[in-house]
Order: C-alpha cells, then sequence, then structure tokens
C-alpha cells in the first residue's frame, strides 16, 4: 500500500496475456518461495522482479490467511507492507501487462462488489468479484479477490450481498 493524495492505495498487476492459463487476470505482486526465504523475503523479491518495486522504505505490516488454491496446486501466502509515498513502478516484460494503483476507498464501495458464477472442472462455482478503475472494466476474482476481501474486512469492510 501507498498514499496518493491523502488516499492509501494498493497495487495490483495485469498478468501479460501469454503467460497461459492466468494470463491478462487481475492479481497481486507474487510467485514462487525460492530455498532459504522466508515468506516475507519471497514477497518482497516478487514485487521487485514484476514491478520494480524499491525495496528501501518498504515496511512489512504483516500476514494474512493462507489460501490454498486448488487450480494450480499453490498455497498462497499474502503480506501486507507499505511504503510512505507511491514509488517509480514499473511492469516486468513478459510477466506484467499493466500496473494497477487501486484506491482502497474505491474497494469499500457496494458497488464495486459482485459475485459471478464461473464453470471450473464442468462444475459451476459462484466467486466473488471486484470491478475496478474507470468504469469498473478490470475484474479482480478468485483468490485474488479472495485476499481483498480478508485484508477489507479487516479494515472493517462488511461484504455486501450480491
Amino acid at each position: 500500500m501507498f498514499p496518493v493524495g491523502g488516499r492509501p492505495h494498493i497495487v495490483l498487476t495485469v498478468r501479460a496475456s501469454t503467460l497461459g492459463r492466468h494470463g491478462g487476470q487481475v492479481s497481486l505482486p507474487g510467485g514462487v518461495i525460492e530455498p532459504g526465504e522466508t515468506f516475507e523475503q519471497a514477497a518482497l523479491r516478487e514485487a521487485h522482479e514484476e514491478i520494480a518495486l524499491p525495496l528501501e522504505g518498504v515496511r512489512l505490516l504483516g500476514a494474512l490467511t493462507p489460501l490454498d488454491i486448488p487450480v494450480s496446486g499453490f498455497r498462497l501466502h499474502p503480506i501486507v507492507a507499505e511504503v510512505g509515498a507511491r514509488p517509480g513502478l514499473a511492469p516486468s516484460d513478459g510477466e506484467v501487462a499493466r500496473i494497477l494503483d487501486v484506491p482502497l476507498d474505491e474497494l469499500f464501495e457496494p458497488s464495486r462488489f459482485t459475485t459471478v458464477d464461473r464453470v471450473r472442472d464442468e462444475r459451476s462455482i459462484t466467486i466473488p468479484l471486484f470491478r475496478v478503475g474507470p468504469g469498473g472494466d478490470d475484474e479482480i476474482w478468485g483468490a485474488t479477490a479472495m485476499v481483498l476481501a480478508e485484508f477489507l474486512t479487516l479494515l472493517g469492510w462488511n461484504m455486501p450481498q450480491a
């Protein structure tokens, strides 16, 4: 997170369309932990690699609940951090198509949240979805939406009835 004009923002990425199953999706910066790394070290390294986050001045705030992702077989370990001002960021070629700065208060707006039905392994499942950006053109769903919902809940958000 970082402030812009006195409003806290979070950084998200739009994954490159060439990345297979998750290409084009909105996600948090992240990736695989390397041998000897802590979850926090991996999160900072991945943010630096994917969006060129300068590591100076980053303050780790804590971890959210680990989340199993059956589709990929991974367990996601979300780490929350902040910096005092919006850092210069740049998308990693081939991995990140765009960087999104999302005002936190935008995610609190009931009109930004809904649920949608998606088909996975020939089963229909209902999943949470946030629409962000001008016109709500960027959709945050799946594991990323679940992580954001937990974070927002910790800040006092009550999930609206979609």
